[in-house]
């Protein structure tokens, strides 16, 4: 793993973004059109993780509209073969670096727990506290699915 490229994502890239989703079976994924869109509107706000010419991570995220000093991540993806290495967190960190946020958000279900750690990992890196609260109930959603319990990174010096 000598090769490591973080980057903004390009339109290119959105079929392997598909295919790594996929392979992480505990996230929902979504339309290719998302994907197209989050690698076209939404690139300042993502990264891609190359090894060696293939793409083996994503994170997807955007600023929120009424608040564009706060990032929200939407989804951590690694290929299985690349997980326990801190990448997830290292990308979360290439689109913070990018820019001056105040908060960084995301929702996680209870029982994605690589997802908390990773979290609870940048709260500490950042000496923070890692706040958290139920935003969605698994009645908000149509089908079966858990809640969805926002974390709150509060930037003291993110």
């Amino acid at each position: 793993m000598t090769n490591l490229i973080y980057r903004k994502p390009v339109k290119k890239d959105s079929k392997d973004i598909v295919n790594i989703i996929k392979e992480c079976r505990i996230l929902d994924l979504n339309s290719e059109y998302l994907y197209l869109l989050q690698t076209t509107h939404f690139k300042e706000s993502c990264c891609v993780l190359e090894n060696n010419n293939k793409i083996i991570g994503f994170v997807s995220g955007y600023y929120l509209p009424e608040d564009p000093k706060t990032l929200f991540i939407w989804q951590v993806a690694v290929d299985e073969q690349y997980r326990g290495k801190n990448l997830a967190f290292s990308m979360i960190k290439n689109i913070i670096d990018r820019r001056e946020i105040d908060f960084l958000i995301s929702t996680v279900s209870p029982s994605n727990i690589s997802s908390t750690k990773v979290f609870e990992k940048v709260a500490q890196y950042f000496n923070t506290k890692l706040e958290k609260k139920v935003l969605f109930t698994k009645n908000d959603f149509c089908g079966f699915h858990e809640d969805e319990v926002q974390f709150t990174i509060k930037k003291e010096i993110l």
